[in-house]
């Protein structure tokens, strides 16, 4: 499966912005996709995930109650809706998808897209 992410930017402090992340090569259905991000210096870390069957969802502590991420199964693409941004968030972001079935590992990534918050 081949992702495409997409819908960084540069936005104020308080301010949102939706990535997306297009599959192609064949559908998401069965696969966990999630959201990393990788800050200048820092470790990638996980943001988000959902799980294309059950379409249970798990964040990273510091972006609850901001991110959301969502899937659209016609379109075969996982959003995510990042509202009341912070400079901390400022990062490359990155999806990924793994197949639970076969793999602990996430084994398909897309290229990044970088997110800038401004103070």
């Amino acid at each position: 499966v081949q992702l495409q992410a997409s819908g960084g930017g540069v936005v104020q402090a308080g301010g949102s912005l939706r990535l997306s992340c297009a599959a192609s090569g064949r559908t998401f259905s069965g696969y966990t996709v999630a959201w990393f991000r990788q800050a200048p210096g820092e470790e990638r870390e996980i943001v988000a995930s959902v799980n294309q069957n059950s379409g249970s969802t798990s964040y990273r502590d510091s972006v609850k109650g901001r991110f959301t991420i969502s899937r659209d199964n016609a379109e075969n693409t996982v959003y995510l809706q990042m509202n009341s941004l912070k400079p901390g968030d400022t990062a490359v972001y990155y999806c990924a998808a793994r197949n639970p079935v076969v793999s602990n590992l996430f084994d398909y990534w897309g290229q990044g897209t970088q997110v800038t918050v401004s103070s």
